[in-house]
């Protein structure tokens, strides 16, 4: 699977609207699972000054994370394939 990144502009999103998003975001990747199109949500980052939030996640297509994000309607500018370089524990 491939690494995507979501990227949204989402100034004035509320703390308890932003842990929404996240756990819809979470849900429908664990939904989409189970019907047999793989896909999971790894995590976020938030800049509240900018009101910019950048989400990770894997799937096997651009088109699947569009999917997802379409069907939790939360608002994104775009979907590009990224490269995760979180250390290895």
């Amino acid at each position: 699977m491939q690494v995507y990144m979501v990227e949204r502009t989402l100034k004035h999103i509320s703390m308890d609207e932003l842990s929404g998003a996240q756990a819809a975001a979470i849900d429908k990747a664990v939904e989409m699972t189970t019907s047999g199109e793989a896909i999971r949500y790894l995590r976020s980052t938030y800049v509240p000054g900018e009101g910019r939030c950048m989400c990770l996640f894997e799937a096997n297509s651009e088109n699947a994370v569009k999917r997802l994000n379409d069907k939790i309607q939360v608002p994104y500018d775009k979907v590009t394939s990224a490269l995760d370089l979180t250390p290895a524990n």
